[in-house]
């Protein structure tokens, strides 16, 4: 049976505004326990930040988290996927691009984020990511 897209990706994805600081948007990650946010203006998407850009763009830049807005250092060029394209479509993209994370786009509007560990974990549940990804987060 053909695996989808909407079947393992995570729905609702968190989004923050294009002015939002990276500060708070570390915070949501932290509270929410999730690697990447999207970033939105006038509801359509814009870029995707990661925990990882808080890291290289900020952090290691010496930037301050206090005066930096997450369109500085978000990831614009989005490669993203439809909720209806089969999961191994996504899996080739993210190889092809070297990317973890894509948004899912239906119609114009975002629906979901699929991660490299969400498709790990159905396509190779014995693999060291799909176990790692299949745990409870460290807390």
């Amino acid at each position: 049976m053909t695996q989808h897209v909407r079947d393992v990706m995570t729905a609702a994805p968190v989004a923050v505004g294009t002015l939002t600081g990276v500060g708070e948007v570390a915070q949501r990650m932290r509270d929410e326990d999730i690697g990447a946010v999207l970033v939105t203006e006038r509801d359509e998407l814009r870029g995707l930040v990661t925990d990882r850009d808080l890291a290289v763009r900020v952090l290691a830049e010496g930037l301050d988290p206090a005066r930096t807005t997450v369109r500085e250092v978000c990831s614009p060029r989005l490669v993203t996927v439809s909720p209806d394209d089969e999961s191994g479509r996504a899996l080739a993209l993210m190889r092809r691009h070297a990317l973890r994370r894509l948004p899912v786009v239906a119609d114009g509007e975002t629906v979901g984020m699929v991660a490299l560990g969400d498709l790990a974990v159905e396509h190779d549940p014995e693999s060291a990511l799909g176990e790692i990804s299949a745990s409870a987060a460290n807390t």
